[in-house]
């Protein structure tokens, strides 16, 4: 039994080591489907539409330059950092450049 809670001590440690590292952020990535003053709507990789609130807070960065909110169009290829707040989800960073051209 000793043995047990060992693992599960051990195990627990670890899984907090690892969110502590990835600093408890929630990655959101796909392609911008909507940008309003207060969100990011982005249909992810797994085809899954998820929204995302901004804050005042939240930092964007357009390949490797500072940018801005506005500098963010429907279409954009964007990786979000997010905390949960309550029921949704909070930028913190937005990260983003254009989709590739299409090959057609």
């Amino acid at each position: 039994m000793k043995r047990r809670t060992l693992i599960a001590a051990l195990l627990l440690t670890c899984s907090a080591i690892l969110l502590h590292a990835h600093g408890g952020m929630i990655h959101v990535m796909g392609t911008v489907t909507g940008v309003t003053d207060h969100s990011v709507t982005v249909q992810t990789t797994d085809n899954k539409t998820v929204e995302v609130l901004l804050a005042d807070s939240t930092t964007f960065v357009n390949g490797s330059k500072p940018a801005e909110r506005k500098d963010l169009k429907v279409g954009d290829r964007v990786v979000i950092h997010a905390v949960k707040v309550k029921d949704s989800l909070q930028a913190h960073e937005v990260r983003f450049g254009a989709a590739p051209a299409s090959s057609h």
